[in-house]
């Protein structure tokens, strides 16, 4: 490899791995499986020492992947500095690299020890703060040294104790792990498909996204678990071992894993993950490996941490369960875009917790590579508990029957002929206006929660739309009562519920209806800043492209996309029918509560008592206006907790005021005061938030 190409190849790798991180630990649907994202984590890290001219801090290799959202998005949870920072570990699936990890230890420390070997769990990272043995707060690892603030929701997991007994500390910090159990996972996926909701992938996305949940009392329903595993030791220095100070904690009522191990050779450590690698598949919740730690304290300081991870301690992970089973054919189905994706249609099989009958062959090009036959025995695997997928062939049970799959010509919905860009992988069905499908999926994206959010479901859409109730999702707007009484299962309440939910939407912000309309590549950011930046849809409607690529975060695609969309009357009707319908369409629609903050432009730095957005909000509604960076023009910055730097320099060189949040507070109409204040904390007069 030369310079270059290790230059390019390096770019494309933490590319790759920041977008995967994202949707692993934020969006909680990640696309690829653990095992991938960590190999590519170290071919990474292998090019990085080779070419350490490339080698940069900000690389994925020495950050703690993040479960805050960006600054562009919604932050809903109060922020706090974690005491001690909360790291991730380093993993392998190579016994001998375990046993590399065991030989450095050796040499660096010089004394006999042992290792605590612990099962790996397959959840969320939690910390738990206790004061005078009371719950205090809990933090989400965030980005290793700042977590959100999710206390109100971990008090609702029923082993997590408000209380502690016997003679704990005075203040001390535990982590561990927030999980859920296959059984809740399986009821909470059943309760979701009868409500119509797409069901979790897996128990980990499941266990992440309800600790994230805005609702408490919802999260009590969720049935999440929790196992602790770790003591910092800079919190509690009294512990000659890690073993001793999980003792400890278990008699202080904290829910400590029975399942853990002191080994003093390599070979009993090879014994424990031999032994746990089949006894996993029968446990009640998902593991995905064993971690080893150095078990003494004293040790564990003086080896001390890297930028992301403790030397004291190695993941190693299972590689994924795979399953062979038959495949009985492949469904070709269509998306709301119009992409069309073959599904395999499997002889149910367990893997992982839960039954397969389904799994994604992705495109026509996965097919052809893997030359696969309908009545083939496949391999499927959910690594990292994603979404299956099949992964090989047993070519040696293939039958003589075995039938060569064509990929439909046709859209297998409308029948209209197939087309595909030469950029991409995937079939299209350019029908869009006309293929049942589409135009159902369009309307369920309109209907969705991040959307409009109107209660109804697919089952209701396709009723609508067999019935010929529904072709738009202006048509939504004239639904009667008498049309919903026509619906299987409908009756009053029902229909009153969704007619009632149809009146709500007309009160949700442009920004939303324009991420309803379903245009292609637009998501919620991009529809955001599309609306901001022009106002209201005829500005939008009528912006060339080279307008639209003035917008952040907006380009040649979208931009074209944008463009297409509403150079197509049909969509321009569509527009004007909703608008018709009360529904918003400019930035401007909600009116000032006041004008408290009329002629002030103010700067947002830090973090609150409420979320960012939240108090732009505040701003705009009082009159104010908000900016991202400071200037001459700035009248002041509103500074949090951890403003930026940069912004409190700018201020103080150019004399701009600085304000905190109480006297920010101070400047707003007493209304509009109580978003601002936050409940007191227990004991010791700090602020908490619940």
């Amino acid at each position: 490899m030369t310079e270059k190409e290790a230059e390019i190849r390096i770019g494309e790798l933490r590319r790759e791995l920041e977008e995967n991180s994202y949707r692993y630990y934020v969006e909680n649907a990640p696309t690829i499986s653990d095992f991938n994202f960590d190999m590519m984590m170290h071919e990474l890290e292998d090019l990085e020492r080779q070419w350490p001219q490339f080698d940069s801090p900000d690389s994925p290799t020495h950050k703690v992947g993040s479960d805050l959202k960006s600054e562009a998005r919604r932050r809903e949870f109060a922020q706090y500095p974690h005491r001690y920072p909360m790291l991730s570990l380093g993993n392998t699936y190579s016994i001998e690299e375990v046993e590399a990890f065991a030989q450095r230890a050796d040499k660096t420390i010089g004394s006999p020890f042992s290792y605590s070997c612990e099962l790996k769990f397959d959840g969320t990272a939690i910390c738990l703060e206790y004061r005078k043995g009371r719950l205090y707060r809990a933090l989400t690892r965030g980005d290793g040294t700042v977590g959100d603030d999710v206390t109100a929701n971990v008090r609702m997991i029923s082993n997590i104790p408000h209380t502690l007994h016997g003679d704990y500390p005075e203040d001390f910090e535990i982590r561990g792990e927030i999980l859920m159990p296959y059984t809740a996972f399986d009821r909470l996926n059943e309760e979701r498909e009868e409500n119509e909701e797409a069901p979790f992938a897996n128990p980990r996305n499941a266990a992440s996204g309800s600790l994230k949940l805005l609702d408490p009392k919802e999260v009590a329903h969720r049935g999440l678990w929790c196992t602790l595993y770790h003591i910092p030791s800079e919190s509690l220095d009294s512990f000659d071992t890690h073993a001793h100070a999980l003792d400890a904690a278990a008699s202080w009522g904290l829910p400590v894993s029975d399942e853990r191990c002191v080994c003093d050779s390599i070979s009993q450590i090879e014994e424990y993950i031999r032994h746990w690698d089949v006894q996993r598949k029968f446990l009640p919740y998902p593991t995905d490996g064993i971690v080893i730690k150095i078990n003494e304290m004293r040790f564990q300081r003086e080896l001390g941490f890297t930028a992301k991870s403790p030397r004291w301690a190695v993941a190693y992970k299972f590689q994924a369960e795979r399953a062979l089973t038959p495949l009985l054919s492949i469904d070709y189905q269509v998306g709301r875009t119009g992409a069309v994706t073959p599904v395999a249609n499997l002889a149910p099989v367990q893997l992982s917790g839960t039954v397969v009958k389904r799994a994604t062959l992705n495109n026509a090009d996965q097919m052809t590579q893997m030359d696969i036959r309908t009545g083939d025995w496949v391999y499927v695997e959910k690594g990292g508990e994603i979404i299956p997928k099949i992964t090989g062939i047993e070519l040696g049970r293939r039958p003589a029957d075995a039938v060569l799959p064509q990929f439909p010509l046709v859209c297998p919905d409308c029948g209209t002929p197939l087309v595909r860009q030469e950029d991409e992988a995937k079939y299209f069905c350019p029908n869009s206006d006309g293929c049942p499908t589409q135009i159902q999926g369009r309307i369920l994206h309109f209907l969705s929660r991040k959307a409009m959010n109107i209660l109804a479901g697919e089952a209701t859409v396709a009723q609508l739309y067999n019935l010929g109730l529904v072709r738009t999702a202006a048509d939504l707007y004239d639904l009667k009562k008498s049309d919903l009484l026509r619906l299987d299962g409908w009756k009053e309440r029902s229909a009153e519920r969704f007619l009632l939910s149809l009146r709500s939407s007309r009160n949700v912000p442009f920004e939303r209806v324009l991420f309803a309309l379903g245009i292609r590549f637009v998501g919620e950011t991009t529809a955001k800043a599309v609306a901001r930046h022009f106002g209201d849809i005829d500005a939008v409607a009528a912006a060339d492209r080279e307008a639209l690529l003035a917008v952040p975060d907006v380009g040649e695609v979208i931009a074209q996309s944008i463009a297409d969309y509403f150079a197509d009357s049909r969509h321009i009707e569509e527009v004007k029918r909703l608008r018709a319908h009360g529904l918003r369409f400019s930035v401007s629609g909600d009116a000032p509560v006041s004008d408290a903050l009329k002629g002030l432009t103010i700067v947002v730095s830090g973090n609150f008592s409420i979320s960012r957005e939240a108090l732009k909000e505040i701003i705009e509604k009082n009159g104010g206006r908000n900016s991202s960076s400071v200037s001459s023009k700035t009248s002041f910055l509103l500074a949090g907790i951890k403003p930026g730097p940069e912004k409190i320099s700018k201020c103080e060189s150019l004399g701009i005021k600085i304000m905190d949040e109480a006297a920010f507070a101070q400047m707003l109409p007493a209304g509009q005061r109580e978003a601002l204040t936050p409940e007191s904390a227990e004991d010791d007069g700090e602020l908490t938030l619940f």
